[in-house]
């Protein structure tokens, strides 16, 4: 009785101190501090046991561990010079392999490739975890490369200087030390650098503030700084669009979330671009594109929101103002990327959520014209150049939940493809049917979302389901094939539902500022009115429904579930964001504020305390049970969000399971075992949970 009434005790004073601001579980955030790492360890001692005991789960951790070492996966590759490269990640070579064969080679069943980087070796020459984070290579010979690579996973890189001729880091070569920033050539023996370069040097959001120019054998400390940002703002960057007789550098200073200004660097000077803070733009064979998100009246001409435009950069940098427009949404189709070429500009359009492909060229007169291009339906299409400056062809990616991803090279201009590569049937999926449906949210707005389901399968509310969403940042979910979600979950007859919330990017610009700061709930309501239509339609119960979410995601997730918690069976959150009070002062967190709003102005803090799930977790209410993944080595969303929230809702005496991997940053592990262990550990709790 005595410890009873002491549990009591301790949780009302620290439920007096949360509303005081005071944060009794703020020891959590020493990421690697003695206390904060052996509660991890008490956890994950408790957390692992009682999953792993599961029949299931070691017969899904073999299905998964094979999946993600299958030698039929299909590579990915770019074009650098005469080869064609790629990473490559199995049993043999868990760090990876970056390697290189020809075009001829790939388009065999079982290409021969050649060694470039074995991260393995180098990682037990160098007694460290390292992970791969890519290379960029100068343009147009391809012999010299800044390769970066992280310490487990982390955003936070590395970067070294690498002869691809000899297979080799450069003795004596670029070398910039561990930090997160960016790096771009500028020639054989000058490149820009944004890094770390010591006290003050960093923006509160944890990126640099100033862009060096660095050359050959010079100390980083005696190089100049070029550009330079305010403290406030997120970050500085460089790029360098390297053309076949020509160059153009840049310099990008983000101001916050979706607001950045850029600058050409022309000679000893910075001229900026003359547009909105709010566009994306770009440079591609001396043409400016840009996409906007918000309407702009330039010259006397309205320019709408979610238009591309295109204008020769020198033309515009002469005081040009008239854009040629490549693109004008529609009431349900929108921009989700565009590929510039040789002589076309691909344009990937989400109609309803699904993906159609066209093309426009630029004749002898300056004017653009479009042709459709016959691509499958119904499918999520992806394409990457082969060669932007010398062709029209590409890679073409296409996917859906049940069709395995095939890769086709096709041929711009035409409707000819190739097929190159198809992945192997990773599950059953015969007797599934993808339907996609809506459902109308509080406001009256229609939310869609994907089904996958059993044809057999009967609404009597009794089916499993996972609700996945996200919901921020304008990015668009999409279908995609995923042999883990087929073997963990549909092959067991469990329901996979993804929705298409506002705060993405699924109807363009608009859809992602209606539900940012103070709109925040609108993504919140689109969720449970999703939740709410497949439990009307029978699809599932609130006993058996469960929902997933990552990063965003899994802010959302838990938000949601405090909300409505009486419609949820189960909730998993991983890598999430949860105390939305202090999350502006947490790594990244302080480059998000244009998306959530500044927790330090009481106006802000007024829409935000409404959600922020650290702050709202209350006892005695019907929760669901919970499982909270995150990574140590996250240097993007702290891990103190996820163990904090844990914490509270253990204290509270809630059924909340906690899980931290030691490394792979803002994903689920760097290595394919470890992918496959987080993901087998996930499905196998939902299984306990909701079958």
């Amino acid at each position: 009785m005595k410890r009873i009434l002491a549990a009591l005790a301790m949780t009302a004073a620290a439920t007096a101190a949360l509303a005081q601001d005071e944060d009794p579980y703020l020891w959590l955030e020493d990421i690697s501090g003695e206390r904060a790492m052996a509660w991890v360890n008490d956890q994950n001692a408790k957390s692992r046991p009682a999953v792993e005991k599961e029949p299931g789960f070691h017969v899904l951790l073999n299905r998964f561990t094979e999946i993600a070492n299958s030698r039929d996966r299909i590579p990915a590759i770019s074009k650098l010079g005469t080869f064609v490269y790629n990473f490559w990640q199995d049993a043999a070579n868990p760090r990876g392999l970056w390697r290189r064969t020809t075009l001829a080679e790939y388009r065999k069943a079982q290409p021969a490739w050649e060694e470039v980087l074995d991260l393995d070796k180098l990682s037990a020459a160098e007694n460290e975890k390292w992970a791969w984070k890519g290379a960029t290579c100068l343009y147009p010979k391809y012999e010299r490369c800044l390769v970066s690579i992280s310490r487990g996973g982390s955003d936070a890189v590395e970067v070294r200087e690498f002869d691809l001729a000899k297979k080799a880091f450069v003795e004596g070569g670029f070398r910039l030390p561990e930090s997160k920033g960016g790096v771009a050539w500028i020639d054989e023996d000058t490149i820009y650098a944004s890094r770390d370069f010591g006290p003050g040097t960093m923006t509160l959001s944890g990126y640099p503030r100033a862009v060096k120019r660095l050359k050959r054998g010079q100390s980083l400390a005696d190089a100049p700084v070029v550009f330079q940002v305010s403290e406030q703002d997120v970050g500085a960057w460089p790029s360098v669009t390297h053309e076949k007789d020509s160059r153009v550098e840049m310099m990008t200073r983000v101001i916050s979330t979706r607001r950045s200004e850029g600058f050409v660097v022309q000679g000893d000077k910075l001229v900026k671009l003359d547009l909105p803070d709010t566009v994306d733009a770009s440079v591609s064979a001396g043409v400016l594109y840009v996409r906007l998100r918000e309407d702009w009246m330039l010259a006397g001409r309205q320019y709408k929101s979610g238009e591309l435009l295109a204008m020769d950069l020198a033309r515009f940098l002469d005081s040009g103002t008239a854009f040629e427009v490549l693109f004008t949404p529609g009431p349900r189709v929108s921009l989700d990327a565009f590929l510039p070429m040789k002589s076309i500009v691909l344009l990937d359009l989400l109609d309803n959520v699904s993906s159609r492909l066209v093309e426009m060229r630029r004749g002898a007169d300056g004017k653009w014209t479009k042709r459709d291009v016959d691509a499958p339906k119904l499918a999520n299409l992806n394409a990457v150049a082969w060669d932007r400056r010398e062709s029209d062809d590409y890679f073409l990616f296409v996917t859906g939940f049940t069709t395995p991803t095939t890769l086709h090279f096709a041929k711009g201009g035409t409707d000819e493809r190739e097929k190159l590569k198809s992945l192997p049937d990773f599950f059953d999926a015969s007797g599934l049917e993808v339907t996609q449906h809506e459902a109308t949210s509080k406001d009256g707005t229609k939310i869609p979302y994907y089904q996958v389901m059993r044809k057999s399968a009967k609404l009597d509310g009794k089916n499993p389901t996972i609700l996945y969403g996200y919901g921020g940042f304008e990015v668009s979910m999409v279908p995609t094939y995923s042999g883990f979600i087929g073997n963990g979950w549909l092959a067991k007859g469990g329901v996979w539902v993804l929705a298409n919330l506002r705060g993405g990017g699924e109807f363009g610009p608009a859809w992602n500022q209606v539900a940012r700061r103070e709109g925040r709930q609108k993504a919140y309501d689109d969720y449970i009115a999703v939740a709410e239509d497949l439990i009307a339609r029978k699809v599932t119960s609130p006993r058996k429904l469960g929902i997933l979410g990552g990063s965003q995601g899994g802010l959302l997730v838990s938000a949601t579930m405090l909300q409505r918690p009486e419609l949820f069976g189960a909730v998993v959150a991983t890598v999430p964001l949860m105390d939305m009070k202090r999350y502006h002062k947490l790594l990244a967190g302080h480059s998000w504020v244009g998306e959530y709003g500044d927790p330090d102005k009481p106006e802000d803090w007024a829409f935000i305390s409404k959600y922020s799930p650290y702050q709202n977790v209350l006892r005695g209410r019907p929760y669901p049970k919970m499982l909270i993944t995150t990574s140590t080595r996250d240097d993007r969303v702290h891990p103190g969000h996820a163990r904090k929230m844990a914490a509270r809702m253990q204290q509270f005496g809630y059924g909340t399971t906690y899980f931290e991997y030691t490394e792979g940053g803002h994903g689920a592990g760097t290595t394919p075992a470890q992918t496959a262990y987080t993901w087998a550990f996930i499905y196998t709790w939902f299984a306990q949970a909701l079958m």
